[in-house]
């Protein structure tokens, strides 16, 4: 246990050697400019909502809800393509043009090791980061023969099994992981579920549930990766992540999920050390596809014909990479491309003949064509750590009916000063971009035009701040300004470029009590205003001032957390998006988690003790939802939510 508990009072002094950090509960490993959020296969056991996990641990990233699954994310204001996410650095698009299944809701929590954020332009190897990167590992295969098996239940019949598999030798080496959950329609604090929360907003009745015994979803996923030793200086990789969601429902909008299936193949080749020139050697495929039909076959309006709109969506890109070193310094240079294609097909269905009516798509099938050469500089002189990083992108959007074409040039430095062992102070400047997608260019449906003209989004963004430890406390403030030019902006009929601007403040950092008990606090708070004669002038899609606690306890073979997740009252938004004012909230969280012995633990969790009924997400002009009353319809979060989960490890 004390060793335990050194690693913990050591954690903050750990960050100026940029080591990784054991913490008794969900491990957190911070650089001057990352934080990486650990080991959530294990811990984060819920549900497979990574956005939710994400909210809870990181104070700078907010969830926007549409049910009980599948949920989004807005880091420091930012979502969309406006942040890069990335699934064992392969690229990986929801085939929504609403936002129905977003690039997170690709994989699951159960086969997620850990994701990395990085907040601002401070990357130059991937294709599209404007303000900030999410980088999701999965599980590795390791030699040693292991796994777990995991059984859950939950409130709302939630019910779900998994299991992990992995061994090897010095040659190769396998995991295979494999999961499957359903859950039926959360309730919220005052006991209404999908269709009371329906009725309660006043929905015209087409648009209401057919039936109050719907199940809110059904999940299953697979992953499988192979690695080979080829040499002792050479490694190839090969990954299969698949994910099957059925029925997956959409209260508040117009239409549900057939399903969404997605697949996501990777290859990866490294080698090392292979001369003066190559300290490592990166070469990477990866393919990712998406099918998501989505209809209105759940709702009173499909009784006799219901409409379907068939998207889909797929991606490859393939890198190369090479790493040297220059004296004290590392250079990193390659060559970087993707295409990516979106297309529609929307038609209606008679339910007692099956016979389709086609309908106009939404958008022709359209082609996101990428190329792109990186460098970075990596150097120490003395106490200062800088990183430069330079891309230049040329990409073409292309489909029958017009051919757009963008060259962009990006950059940024990144400087860090170590002034003892317990200050560090960092500074950084980039400029970034990213293009516009085919929805935002060519979408012509439900009173939108298409906006041909588009130019791409540039950031121009500053990030200072500082990490401080005091004894067995540990301060952590990251201050930002983003200049937005060209912001691709939703106004209902059309996108348009505007410019605008984005600032905050983000406090983190933990604090040790004693040996066994430390607490871990998050603040942040954004603004967005537009430049401009705009009778509003805030940027919608900005959350409000957001406060993560939680206090720590280990003791033995126990482990126990409290915590509170609160979030100011939304008054700051822009009406002319369609966003509403919001309550502001406090729910208080608590699990316990027992090892039986080295094989077996058990977990006990209660969200939302209180009970409370609250709304997290606005209503985004980007989003399509039922009107009632003249308003966009709000979905209320989960009430009072009990989870259990029995873990077998070998």
């Amino acid at each position: 246990m004390k060793k335990v508990i050194s690693l913990s009072m050591t954690c903050a002094l750990s960050l100026f050697a940029n080591e990784t950090i054991d913490l008794p509960t969900l491990e957190v490993s911070e650089k001057i400019n990352t934080q990486v959020v650990k080991d959530i296969s294990s811990e984060q056991i819920k549900s497979a909502d990574l956005a939710e996990a994400l909210t809870k641990n990181v104070p700078s990233i907010s969830i926007v809800r549409r049910n009980g699954i599948a949920n989004d994310i807005i880091l420091r204001g930012q979502k969309k393509d406006n942040i890069n996410i990335l699934i064992d650095n392969a690229k990986i698009y929801g085939a929504c043009p609403m936002r129905m299944d977003p690039t997170i809701s690709h994989i699951l929590t159960n086969n997620v090791e850990n994701v990395e954020i990085i907040e601002g332009p401070y990357d130059v190897e991937n294709f599209g980061t404007l303000s900030g990167k999410v980088s999701v590992h999965t599980k590795q295969p390791s030699k040693k023969l292991s796994g777990d098996i995991n059984l859950g239940v939950g409130s709302y019949g939630y019910k779900k099994g998994s299991f992990t598999v992995s061994g090897g030798n010095d040659y190769v080496k396998v995991l295979l992981s494999a999961s499957k959950e359903e859950s039926d329609q959360y309730k919220d604090g005052d006991g209404n579920d999908f269709l009371a929360q329906q009725k309660q907003r006043g929905f015209p009745t087409k648009n209401e549930y057919v039936s109050d015994d719907l199940k809110a979803y059904e999940k299953k996923t697979v992953l499988a990766k192979v690695f080979f030793n080829l040499t002792d200086n050479q490694e190839l990789k090969l990954s299969y992540n698949a994910n099957r969601s059925d029925n997956i429902l959409y209260p508040m909008g117009g239409m549900d999920a057939d399903s969404d299936d997605s697949n996501i193949y990777t290859i990866g080749y490294t080698a090392k050390n292979l001369s003066s020139f190559s300290k490592e050697l990166n070469l990477d495929y990866y393919y990712s596809d998406v099918d998501h039909p989505m209809s209105t076959n759940l709702r009173n309006s499909g009784k006799m014909m219901f409409m379907t709109s068939h998207m889909k969506t797929s991606i490859w890109g393939a890198k190369i990479k090479n790493s040297m070193e220059l004296k004290d310094s590392l250079l990193t240079y390659g060559l970087d491309t993707s295409t990516r294609n979106w297309k529609s097909d929307n038609y209606m269905t008679n339910r007692n003949t099956g016979a389709k009516t086609p309908m106009s798509d939404s958008f022709p099938s359209t082609d996101t064509k990428n190329k792109a050469i990186f460098m970075k500089l990596e150097k120490s002189i003395g106490k200062f750590n800088i990183d430069i990083g330079t891309r230049y992108d040329n990409t073409t959007i292309e489909n029958n009916l017009r051919e757009n074409k963008y060259v962009a040039l990006s950059g940024n430095i990144f400087a860090s000063y170590n002034a003892n062992d317990t200050t560090k102070y960092f500074v950084g400047f980039g400029k970034s971009s990213r293009v516009p997608d085919a929805r935002e260019l060519f979408y012509g449906n439900m009173g939108m035009t298409p906006s041909l003209d588009l130019e791409d989004t540039k950031n121009y963004e500053l990030d200072l701040g500082f990490d401080k430890v005091i004894g067995d406390f540990n301060i952590k403030t990251k201050l930002f300004y983003s200049k937005l030019e060209d912001y691709i902006y939703n106004f209902g009929t059309e996108f348009e470029n505007i410019d605008a601007k984005i600032y905050g403040i983000d406090i983190s950092g933990s604090y040790l009590i004693n040996e066994s008990l430390f607490l871990d606090y998050g603040f942040a708070y954004q603004r967005g205003k537009k430049d401009g004669k705009y009778a509003d002038k805030d940027l919608a899609e900005i959350p409000p001032f957001k406060m993560n606690l939680a206090l720590n306890y280990e003791e033995g073979k126990s482990k126990f957390t409290t915590e509170i997740l609160a979030v100011d009252k939304w008054n700051e938004y822009d009406s002319n998006a369609d966003e509403q004012e919001l309550a502001g909230y406090a729910v208080l969280n608590t699990k316990y988690n027992y090892a039986i012995n080295k094989n077996f633990d058990v977990t006990l969790g209660v969200d939302n003790i209180f009970d409370k009924t609250y709304t997290s997400t606005n209503t985004y002009q980007d989003v399509s939802y039922v009107v009632s009353g003249g308003s966009k319809s709000l979905l209320n979060d989960p009430g009072r939510y009990m989870y259990l989960n029995l873990k077998y490890t070998f």
